[in-house]
């Protein structure tokens, strides 16, 4: 499950953002049937922290169709799953919860597979812009309250065979 997500590369893009035009209202009955189906195909990932690693199957979302679409419109998560964005280069990434209903809790992850930030219980519906704080080359969505019940902190690492290959 996943929510719309924009990459701001340009100033350009930035201003299409602000104005809601990358996710128009036109698109969105388009993106909620795909979206409102079950969980597709999941990998395995674990987060190491301090005390243990913690397992999850997650969806990887690699093109922009997937990227944009996300969690929008899914009710439900089961605790052990997430989702994994792979924007391909390191780089500013800028996220937005709306059109979805699950609040989440999203990791920034560098590309050498450290946590950059956490945004944790992001607001379900908001277009409030949750910013990296640097390039970073991947986002994961875990359910809200994940990160803070399991100790996960700035710098634990997420292991993924994406941030293996680079």
């Amino acid at each position: 499950m996943v929510s719309a997500v924009s990459r701001v590369r340009t100033p350009l893009a930035a201003a299409c953002l602000a104005l809601g035009l990358l996710a128009s209202p036109a698109l969105l009955p388009a993106l909620a049937p795909a979206a409102a189906q079950e969980a597709g195909r999941t990998e395995p990932l674990g987060i190491r922290s301090r005390d243990a690693v913690h397992r999850f199957e997650v969806e990887v979302m690699r093109n922009d169709a997937d990227r944009m679409r996300g969690l929008m419109f899914r009710r439900a998560m089961a605790p052990d799953h997430g989702m994994l964005f792979d924007f391909e280069r390191s780089e500013p990434i800028a996220m937005w919860m709306k059109n979805t209903y699950l609040p989440l809790d999203m990791l920034f992850i560098r590309a050498d597979g450290t946590v950059a930030r956490i945004a944790a219980d992001t607001e379900p519906l908001s277009t409030a812009v949750i910013q990296s704080p640097e390039p970073v080359l991947s986002v994961l969505e875990l359910n809200a309250g994940t990160a803070a019940k399991l100790g996960l902190k700035v710098g634990d690492r997420v292991e993924h065979p994406l941030f293996k290959a680079r």
